[in-house]
């Protein structure tokens, strides 16, 4: 045969396996142990990782200590509404038979159905505080919780706060004390923290899932008017309103409020009230508040964009541009002014306008706090003490009674503490309806709550007693005019013509 090229002879390169061609294989074992040894001291990190388990716990580690921990504070909420509806004859939906029979028709009559919601709670206190989510329990005439271990109880609502989508439950214990969860500080939760959510989804019955923070001060999802969210890929579904998502240490990091969803179901996207917002609606409760008081700066603004922040030589583009400041506003006394850009409250980051009212709303009136500023590339910082929307001009509260479109109505004057008390965006003066009595006069025309009264019979209403004065006057023409605004649209009513 031929030459088939260079010839190679293989020449191990470690020591252990020049060992193995000089002395046998007994003395290269030898070796191998003891470099095993030297390499087990110089890097005990690396073979404690690499080590067997040492015990059974070690081997069977689980989130089930945690749960049995903190599961019997969550309970199950029940809530029922008595709806009533009157019903009419068929005839007076069409306008010319209704013209042509008024008066002559059998009136209505009203039926009443239950409508019935089930969602979840927090237990916060032994005594029997219980948090929920605001839209579990709106309205309800009859609220029940029950706890893991299947006692029930009769709750009464101590704050309900649709602003923060937040209630507060009690019920009696007859002095027995309950297990609850305490509160977490939600501004050091951080994003990839472990979480658990516990809650009773679909009404199947307590159930617990675990995953992780996802993201921090979500803005872009609204339950209430203080949208700012904790969001976890925990799974959450219908029923979980309410329930806890609680940390590694026990404690509820926030109020399970809603999920994002095509079919009803988990999508990996759930959403929840941050604790510094639970202790925030608690802190009125404690101070005796039926309804909760919000904290009022006066100040209102936009978000920042890149083209506006460019304009302004702002990078990133984060915080909230003041574009108005009340008269009143402790802020302005202190010196902060239009065009100021808000950037922290209190050293507490602000993105928009979203997180500014959330840091806001989560401290008491009377607080002092420090607003950071940006006022021509300059930082500088803003200190006032906070107080409670101020009544300007005075409300003059009034139901109004009598033969006229609306009888049945509460109306009042805005100013900051009916627009807080209303959550009216864009409006500062006028008269705006805060109730409607079901089955009046103004109900029956189509009046709603938040509607603004702004001429009668084509007489401006700038004030309640300018309204009480235009349904006192002779009726000038056939039936009445009634001039409103309902958000962006401004209609005319027509009222017996």
């Amino acid at each position: 045969m031929g030459n088939l090229g260079p010839h190679f002879t293989f020449k191990p390169t470690l020591p252990i396996f020049q060992e193995l061609t000089k002395t046998g294989i007994v003395w290269a074992m030898k070796r191998l142990i003891l470099c095993l040894i030297i390499i087990g001291l110089a890097f005990p990190a690396l073979a404690q990782d690499q080590s067997i388990p040492a015990s059974r716990e070690q081997i069977n580690l689980s989130f089930a200590p945690l749960v049995k921990q903190v599961a019997p504070a969550v309970v199950n909420i029940y809530a029922e509404k008595h709806i009533r509806q009157r019903l009419v004859s068929p005839l007076l939906a069409d306008p010319f038979l209704r013209r042509l029979f008024e008066g002559t028709l059998p009136p209505g009559y009203t039926r009443e159905r239950m409508e019935k919601s089930l969602g979840s709670g927090v237990i916060v206190r032994a005594d029997g505080t219980v948090v929920t989510s605001n839209h579990v329990i709106e309205g309800a005439d009859e609220i029940r919780v029950v706890l893991s271990d299947r006692r029930e109880y009769d709750a009464t609502v101590a704050i309900a706060d649709a602003r923060s989508d937040l209630a507060v439950l009690r019920i009696d214990t007859k002095g027995q004390r309950l297990p609850y969860l305490e509160l977490a500080d939600s501004d050091e939760a951080e994003v990839g923290d472990l979480v658990l959510a516990i809650g009773d989804p679909f009404g199947v019955g307590q159930t617990v899932t675990n995953g992780i923070i996802s993201a921090l001060a979500r803005t872009a999802v609204s339950t209430g008017d203080i949208d700012y969210f904790i969001q976890t890929d925990a799974a959450i579904n219908p029923g979980n309103s309410g329930g806890a998502l609680v940390m590694m240490n026990g404690k509820l990091v926030g109020i399970n409020a809603a999920i994002y969803s095509r079919d009803g179901g988990s999508l990996g996207i759930g959403f929840a009230v941050p604790s510094n917002m639970v202790r925030a609606v608690l802190n009125g409760v404690a101070q005796g508040q039926k309804a909760l008081v919000h904290p009022w700066t006066g100040i209102s603004g936009q978000d920042l964009t890149v083209d506006l922040a460019a304009s302004l030589n702002i990078s990133p583009p984060a915080g909230f541009l003041v574009n108005e400041i009340h008269a009143a506003s402790p802020a302005l006394k202190a010196g902060l002014k239009i065009g100021d850009v808000i950037v922290s409250v209190n050293n507490r980051a602000v993105d928009d306008q979203e997180s500014f009212r959330y840091r806001i709303a989560t401290m008491p009136a009377g607080t002092q706090v420090t607003l950071g500023v940006l006022r021509g590339g300059q930082k500088m910082n803003v200190s006032f003490a906070l107080i409670t929307a101020p009544e300007i001009p005075p409300r003059n509260e009034t139901k109004i009674t009598g033969e006229n479109p609306l009888s049945g109505a509460t109306l009042a004057n805005i100013s900051p503490a009916v627009i807080e008390q209303t959550s009216l965006e864009g409006i500062d003066h006028g008269v705006v309806a805060i109730g409607i009595a079901p089955e009046s006069v103004a109900a029956s025309i189509g009046l709603h709550p938040n509607d603004l009264i702004l001429a009668i019979n084509g007489i401006k209403t700038p004030s309640v007693k300018d309204v009480v004065a235009a349904i006192s006057l002779p009726l000038q023409m056939r039936g009445w005019r009634v001039t409103i605004q309902r958000g962006d649209s401004v209609v005319t009513l027509v009222v017996g013509d």
